[in-house]
């Protein structure tokens, strides 16, 4: 992007229904932050009834929504809850930090090149650049550990690793979250920790990535 003196970029993964996008100082923009965008520009246009993210959708996105005034649920990863959820809903959009993007006034499912024109729309609308558009959406910082486990490990049957959740969550307060998901292709636990504050990030994410790793 900097070389060639671009304004913005776009990359699709290999079946183009998710994209990435990069702008002028070679800055990459993720699926929430795409979501974002598009569902801002709808709201020029009026109301938007609510919108529908993953367990792994970042807490900003969800935060700057509702202040916003547009209701925001999540669904378990992958883009068909998210459809699904829309559809109980009657919502129009919704979308996975991986970048599938899901804008049902303008296509019944996943596409990178809707989803990226639509971008190109908010951004000739504002008269923004990329940056200036996604810029206030400050993204919490993620810190994930894989924790190697046995297959059928049930982490919530464990008191100990219940109790390191619990200190966890009370000590981020509304400043973050914590996720813990079996992976659905190897024997691992994901560990996630959401927070404003990088090293409280981590910190926690260990603390009970330590409490997980005790009782395997």
């Amino acid at each position: 992007m900097v070389e060639v003196g671009a304004d913005f970029g776009i990359a699709l993964d290999g079946d183009a229904d998710r994209l990435v996008m990069v702008d002028a100082d070679g800055r990459a923009y993720d699926g929430d932050q795409i979501l974002y965008a598009i569902v801002r520009d709808r709201l020029l246009d009026g109301p938007v009834a609510g919108v529908v993210g993953t367990l792994m959708t970042n807490m900003a996105l969800e935060q700057a929504l509702v202040s916003a005034g547009v209701p925001f649920k999540r669904a378990k990863v992958g883009d068909r809850y998210v459809m699904e959820m829309l559809a109980a809903e009657s919502w129009l959009f919704g979308g996975e930090n991986s970048g599938h993007i899901l804008a049902l006034d303008r296509h019944t499912t996943g596409d990178g090149l809707v989803s990226a024109l639509q971008v190109l729309v908010a951004l000739k609308r504002s008269g923004q650049s990329l940056a200036g558009l996604l810029g206030a959406l400050r993204l919490y910082p993620q810190t994930m550990i894989n924790v190697p486990v046995s297959s059928g490990f049930n982490w919530q049957e464990h008191a100990t690793v219940q109790q390191a959740i619990s200190a966890s969550e009370e000590r981020l307060g509304a400043r973050g979250r914590v996720l813990l998901r079996p992976s659905g292709t190897e024997p691992v636990l994901r560990v996630m920790v959401e927070a404003e504050d990088p090293v409280l990030s981590r910190r926690e994410a260990e603390r009970i990535a330590a409490a997980v790793q005790s009782v395997v």
